[in-house]
């Protein structure tokens, strides 16, 4: 049985049924009408964003819709054409099934450029609105102003890319993987231009070729005393670098086992869902306006991922944790889910905060930091015997290692323990004056053998 979190907004009543409450942050609509745009700009303006489910009537339950792939291609273009400022990347349409029934559900983000306004009414009180308990209401003089006068302008749509002889050919070929085509105008639709029409910072993200790189370093203890790799993934489409950290951190996440007296236990360090959630909002929520990109740091008891920029100016620690969806870089954000990096808004904090408390969550006023600790004990980079002192000398986990592949290299043995090469040799030392292991054959192309 599935089970809902609060911020689904949906819970079971005590027959087990579904039941979806309309509140501030959930409206229904039981057909597609003319006031979507007013609902959508309220969650626009809502501090938290929210959800229109449309094909509910005022109780929740589902009225039946005709045709819901042309009602969600009509719902898309309301959006993107009715209201400004941009609303490209601040919303997402899904169908859910309630009762049985097929509805829409509109995910709506919390904007940075408010006040949100339906283009044709203008930024005035019968242009904006915002959510008042479970309705929406018309914005005051007083409340526009405001909000305008606190907008957010330094955006990365708006900074001059640094070069402008940008190339797109790998973003292109993963939109292709999706089934989808860039044409001729898709500098424009990806918002790639600034107002006088020149590549923005984000086409320079997306671009085959930048100065931008994301920090992979690994640590052969908890501290950073001894660093045993130094890589940065980048200078390229920042959806390649994304890739290549997603399958680097994979590739950490499924290289340990705990060998006992009686069986050998592999199993994933870190929930493999809520690390691909946490890597990818470290990139994709990482403020590059200051050129200070993020980091992520392998140990060999935890695994730290720091992302620059502390909150969003207006967000709180509570937005933070409720799950809503409020994008730094919106184009960012468009782009990583038509790539299918995110599968859709509001999501990844959901799948976190499902398998770990918050308090992996390390916030101050420039950087978040996540660290995430290795889920069970006495397992650590390599392999523990389970005895107190298994990870702390390495003499068995050596000799697990060795039984299993004889050929093995030093350089092998250091990276797979996560010890430095200096140790490794120490501990190979050991086990050879101690008589434990015999080298048979040359050192270039011969083996290891155990011996009893």
């Amino acid at each position: 049985m599935r089970i809902f979190a609060a911020d689904d907004f949906e819970f079971l009543d005590k027959g087990g049924g579904l039941v979806i409450q309309e509140s501030n942050r959930v409206e229904f609509k039981s057909v597609l009408n003319d006031k979507m745009e007013k609902e959508i700009v309220a969650f626009l303006n809502n501090q938290e964003g929210g959800i229109l489910y449309i094909g509910l009537d005022d109780n929740g339950h589902p009225t039946g819709l005709i045709d819901l792939d042309l009602t969600q291609l009509k719902i898309a273009d309301r959006i993107k054409n009715n209201i400004l400022p941009s609303t490209l990347g601040l919303f997402d349409i899904v169908t859910e099934v309630v009762e049985g029934v097929s509805v829409i559900k509109v995910l709506v983000s919390s904007g940075l450029e408010k006040p949100y306004y339906i283009k044709s009414q203008g930024m005035s009180p019968t242009g904006c609105y915002t959510r008042v308990g479970t309705s929406s209401q018309p914005m005051t003089t007083t409340m526009i102003d405001d909000l305008y006068a606190r907008r957010i302008h330094t955006t990365l749509r708006n900074i001059l890319s640094p070069r402008q002889d940008l190339k797109f050919a790998q973003l292109k070929i993963y939109y292709q993987e999706r089934g989808l085509e860039l044409n001729q105008q898709f500098a424009n639709s990806l918002e790639f231009l600034t107002p006088d029409e020149k590549y923005n910072y984000i086409a320079y993200l997306l671009a085959d070729e930048n100065a931008v790189s994301i920090k992979v370093a690994k640590y052969a203890g908890t501290d950073k005393v001894d660093l045993i790799e130094n890589e940065e993934y980048g200078y390229c489409s920042m959806i390649k670098a994304t890739n290549s950290v997603l399958d680097k951190m994979k590739i950490e996440n499924m290289t340990y086992t705990k060998v006992t007296s009686t069986k050998r236990i592999e199993k994933n360090l870190i929930d493999p869902v809520a690390m691909r959630e946490a890597i990818v909002n470290c990139i994709v929520h990482n403020d590059f306006t200051h050129e200070i990109p993020p980091v992520f740091e392998i140990f060999s008891d935890k695994i730290i991922m720091t992302s620059y920029g502390g909150l969003i100016p207006g967000q709180s620690i509570e937005d933070f944790f409720s799950c809503s969806s409020m994008p730094r870089n919106r184009e960012l954000m468009r782009v990583f889910k038509d790539v299918g990096l995110v599968e859709q808004l509001g999501s990844g904090m959901s799948r976190i905060l499902k398998v770990y408390d918050k308090d992996i969550f390390h916030i101050s006023d420039h950087f978040i930091k996540v660290v995430f600790p290795f889920s069970v004990t006495g397992i650590h980079r390599g392999i523990d015997n389970g005895t107190d002192n298994g990870i702390d000398n390495g003499i068995d986990n050596l000799l697990v290692i060795l039984a299993e592949k004889p050929t093995i290299t030093i350089k092998d043995m250091s990276e797979q323990l996560g010890f430095s090469v200096r140790k490794v040799n120490r501990l190979m030392k050991e086990l050879r004056e101690s008589g434990k292991i015999t080298r048979v054959g040359s050192d270039r192309k011969g083996s290891w053998k155990i011996n009893n």
